[in-house]
């Protein structure tokens, strides 16, 4: 398995890219480009492991295709959950992403400053302080909120959420330790920028 020597300083990674080769390699690069537009530098990353790529991609596809929560909730409950963690990678990539699904840009650039933007619904809002609140260290989910959000969405909605933002965990927790950075997904389609980061309350310190 060859290093690509100058991946590490593209990406700021504290593991070196591996090449991707190989019949897998070829269909890995070849899905990235479709989704988006390119291959990522943070795959030669994770290459250095493929059973932990492959797998976490198959996690990723069927998280995607759960359909309980409404797909803007989810967006906006992955990208706050991202942002407390400060994962750049994931809400850079959420972001194209969102925008390509054809979510509102407005709102979905305002994520990271949830709690001060004007533009989100108290069902959002709500949504995004339990990402937050469960992506803290120790997770600081209320009975209050959770029961709120039982009466607004229902239990099987409820259930997708707190599990997409416990996927988000996992792959937002990863890729901080590993070095990954963002890689400007939203930049190459004309996106702005997204909203600086909020505050988060004393009650939402948390460990990266």
């Amino acid at each position: 398995m060859s290093i690509i020597e100058d991946s590490s300083a593209r990406t700021g990674s504290r593991v070196p890219a591996a090449e991707v080769t190989g019949v897998f390699g070829a269909v890995v690069k070849a899905v990235a480009r479709r989704m988006m537009g390119r291959v990522p530098d943070s795959i030669g990353v994770l290459w250095n492991h493929r059973a932990v790529m492959k797998d976490a991609m198959g996690i990723g596809r069927k998280v995607e295709g759960w359909a309980e929560l409404d797909r803007d909730l989810a967006s906006y409950a992955a990208m706050a959950a991202a942002a407390t963690i400060g994962c750049s990678f994931c809400l850079d990539y959420n972001y194209f992403v969102a925008h390509n699904h054809g979510l509102d840009a407005q709102k979905i650039r305002e994520v990271p400053r949830w709690r001060a933007a004007t533009v989100f619904t108290p069902l959002e809002r709500r949504v995004m302080e339990y990402a937050e609140a469960a992506s803290q260290t120790p997770p600081a989910v209320t009975d209050e909120l959770s029961d709120a959000l039982l009466a607004e969405i229902g239990p099987a909605a409820l259930v997708e959420l707190a599990a997409r933002v416990a996927f988000m965990n996992m792959t937002a927790r990863m890729n901080v330790a590993l070095g990954i950075r963002s890689e400007e997904f939203a930049d190459s389609c004309g996106l702005p920028p997204l909203a600086a980061p909020s505050e988060l309350p004393a009650s939402a310190e948390h460990a990266a």
